[in-house]
Formats: structure tokens, C-alpha cells, sequence
């Protein structure tokens, strides 16, 4: 029986924080090392385009994601890691796909939905500032999925639809270009993990670029334990007991802590650990956890060119599966060459 083919997608717009690396990057690349999938995961530069348009933002992001990665040790043997935009067959694919895809179907999608309330809201046109990038985006997602014929996406609640949507682009392609027998493109599910840890951030709401309450990921020693610091905590002294499950503070130590740490750092909230000792110490375990691939990603990010020979290497390997279904998707829609 052949491997499970699992996609994921990372966007080209931020730095990676702690939040990406407990609840996407470090349970990824474990996944990845199981002998029952076959896993790809792509720089979403395209994607990108649609919220960023300042080129040296989406250049440093793509660096420091990819850097990012290879420092955890993401295996580029075993699996196929490359940058979206080296792939030319995918807005080819798009384009195929946008020829099938109904425009009610786009008028649905939620980001677009959202941007139309929003406009609503404040009185304007309901389509001001929505680019087709926006509007059309769930058709390069479909695009990507397809391509590679994955058969689970990893993604958020919010990103369901998207993967329904892909289904459905698939469906119809099969159903209008391809005999019932032989069907070109492979119907995707997404998967949703139940136990995905979402880290809080700085202010105790949901880590994320958009709040500006992250901590960064690679972030020198002296400025992890300043990000540590500024965690909001409340105004218990030490020596008072203090609620473990109310706590930013509590919540990154078990996210990064064994059983066995997680219950004894409870039972000296219970105590009434001190605020200051309490960020000392998830300082000091998140720096074990990922010192090591500090100074890896270090020495990535001031070696450019070797982080671009490892995406050509994962390109190489992508473009293996997507140049031969181009061919045949060129074939079943009728502009291949004339025989």
C-alpha cells in the first residue's frame, strides 16, 4: 500500500514564534518521521501576496522560515520541502481549476465574506480593496493540494472550508475532464488536531503576529528572558496561592514541560511561587528545549545560499510529481500538442 501523502503550507509574511513551534512546527516535523506518510511542506510566497506587499518582509520571512525548520531538523531527505513560487505548474494548475470553479462557491469563502462585512459595516463599497488575490485565494490553495495529489491537510477550524472547497474543484475536474475509472485529481480531507496546543501570548490572548504579543522563536538568551518577563500576570505576591489554569505563565511552561514537570510546577503555583521565580524557570526550560537549534539557526540565516540549495533540492523533487500531472491535465483539457 502506498504512503500517505500529507501537505502542509507555511506563509511567507512573519517570524516564527513560539506559538507556530508548539502548535504547528515541532508536531509536524515528529509526524514527519513516521514511516506511514509522505510529507511535503511549501514556503506559501504566493499566498503571501495577498496580505504583504512589501518585498523585503516576504524575502527575510521566507529566509526565516526556511532557516526555522531546517534548525528544528526537518529531514529534507525523507521529505519534500520547497518554496511554492519555484513550482510554475501551480498557477498553471490555478488557472485550470478557475476554469471549473464556480464563482458562487468564491463568494462564500470566509475571508472574502469577512471583507465584505467589514466594508459593509463602515458604509463603504462592499468589495473596496479586495483584490482577486483575496477573493480567488481558496483556488491556489486548491491548487496546491491537487497538484501533489495529498490525502490529509493539516489546518485550523478556520481553514476547513478551504479543504471542502479543494474537494470540490477536484470533483468537478474529474467529472467533466476524466473517465470515471481514471481520475486525475485525488480528493483531499483535512485533518484538525484536536490536541494542538495554542500558546497565549504577552497580553494572555492568543499568541499571534496580528496582536503583537509574541515571543519569537529564536530570540537571543537575554531577550527570551525579557519576553519571558513581560508575561501580564496578576498582582499576587509570593507566598499566595495562585491559579495554574489562569495562567499565561503556567499554560507556555506545559506546552514545553514532561508530566512530571507539569505537576510539580502546579503544586508550586499551589504554594505560592513567586511571579519572578515562576518566569525564571519557563525561561530556563524553554531554553534546554530549543538552545541547540538556536545556534543552528544561527548559522543558517548567515549562510543564505545553502538554505536556497536545500529549497532547489525539495523543487527538484516536487517538480518530479508536478511536471508529469501538468502533462496529463494539459492532455485531459484538451491544449496539449497536436498529434
Amino acid at each position: 500500500m502506498s504512503k500517505q501523502r500529507v501537505l502542509t503550507g507555511i506563509t511567507t509574511t512573519g517570524t516564527p514564534h513560539l506559538g507556530n513551534y508548539v502548535g504547528a512546527i515541532r508536531p509536524a516535523i515528529e509526524a514527519s518521521r513516521s514511516s506511514e506518510f509522505e510529507s511535503f511542506f511549501f514556503l506559501a510566497d504566493y499566498h503571501a501576496l495577498i496580505k504583504c506587499h512589501d518585498p523585503a518582509q516576504v524575502h527575510q520571512s521566507t529566509k526565516e522560515i526556511a532557516a526555522t525548520w531546517l534548525a528544528l531538523g526537518l529531514d529534507t531527505d525523507i521529505t519534500t520541502f520547497y518554496r511554492q513560487s519555484d513550482i510554475r505548474e501551480i498557477p498553471e494548475l490555478m488557472w485550470m481549476l478557475n476554469c471549473v470553479c464556480s464563482k458562487g462557491l468564491m463568494n462564500r469563502a470566509h475571508a472574502y465574506k469577512a471583507a465584505v462585512d467589514a466594508n459593509l459595516e463602515e458604509g463603504e463599497d462592499a468589495d473596496k480593496a479586495v483584490t482577486m488575490g483575496l477573493f480567488n485565494y481558496p483556488v491556489l490553495m486548491a491548487a496546491d493540494i491537487l497538484m501533489f495529489g495529498a490525502h490529509k491537510v493539516p489546518v485550523g477550524k478556520d481553514q476547513i472550508q478551504h479543504i471542502e472547497m479543494a474537494r470540490d474543484m477536484g470533483q468537478r475536474f474529474n467529472h467533466i475532464f476524466c473517465s470515471k475509472k481514471n481520475p486525475l485529481m485525488t480528493l483531499p480531507e483535512h485533518v484538525v488536531g484536536d490536541n494542538v496546543a495554542v500558546l497565549q501570548g504577552l497580553d494572555g490572548r492568543k499568541m499571534s503576529k496580528s496582536y503583537g504579543n509574541t515571543i519569537p522563536l529564536f530570540l537571543s538568551e537575554k531577550q527570551l528572558q525579557k519576553h519571558i518577563n513581560k508575561i501580564k500576570t496578576n498582582l499576587l505576591e509570593p507566598g499566595e496561592a495562585k491559579d495554574p489554569d489562569t495562567s499565561t505563565v503556567f499554560q507556555i511552561w506545559q506546552a514545553f514541560a514532561s508530566e512530571a514537570q507539569t505537576a510539580e510546577m502546579r503544586q508550586q503555583f499551589a504554594d505560592g511561587i513567586g511571579w519572578g521565580d515562576a518566569k525564571k524557570q519557563l525561561f530556563a526550560l524553554i531554553n534546554e528545549e530549543i538552545g541547540e537549534a538556536r545556534e543552528k539557526y544561527n548559522d543558517l540565516m548567515s549562510r543564505p545560499q545553502d538554505i536556497e540549495e536545500e529549497l532547489q533540492k525539495g523543487a527538484e523533487k516536487a517538480r518530479q510529481l508536478s511536471v508529469p500531472m501538468m502533462e496529463k491535465v494539459r492532455e485531459a483539457v484538451g491544449i496539449a500538442g497536436l498529434k
